[in-house]
């Protein structure tokens, strides 16, 4: 494994465990350098392609996944152990549907369900990117049609 600080891939592994729910090991490294990081090892159980809106195609990124979820859940009283749980579920479930290639409309309106239950105000923060919202009213709109909000 190649040292995030100096490059060089004379690392060693420290500690190794399994985490979020036995789908990862989680590895402490030490470089020779003196720094130490953490790596993650996943199964892939088959490569996804991801189909834009505009007919793209690009394959399936974990990470790019991740972050968009943690900017949903920026703030939040949602802790780390939690929001990773909840990506590799929605990771689990993108595999396990066996195909190839699945929709960017797909995978949004999993995140949202999911985020609608974890976070009513961390779905709304995804919502508003996913969907795009040109104007206010546009907001103002799926807010109101909400049911966690009218039962307040």
């Amino acid at each position: 494994m190649i040292c995030s600080i100096c490059k060089k891939g004379e690392t060693s592994v420290v500690d190794s465990r399994p985490t979020e729910d036995g789908t990862a090991i989680r590895r402490r490294r030490l470089c020779g350098c003196g720094a130490r990081f953490t790596t993650f090892e996943r199964v892939q159980f088959r490569e996804i392609m991801v189909i834009k809106k505009n007919g793209r195609k690009s394959a399936f990124d974990r990470d790019k996944l991740s972050k968009s979820i943690y900017i949903a859940l920026k703030k939040r009283p949602i802790d780390t152990e939690t929001a990773e749980k909840f990506i590799s579920k929605i990771s689990r479930t993108l595999e396990e549907l066996g195909q190839s290639e699945i929709s960017t409309n797909t995978i949004g309106t999993m995140v949202m369900e999911g985020l609608k239950e974890l976070d009513p105000v961390a779905y709304v923060r995804f919502a508003s990117v996913y969907r795009n919202f040109r104007e206010e009213k546009d907001f103002v709109q799926f807010v109101d049609k909400l049911d966690v909000y009218k039962k307040r």
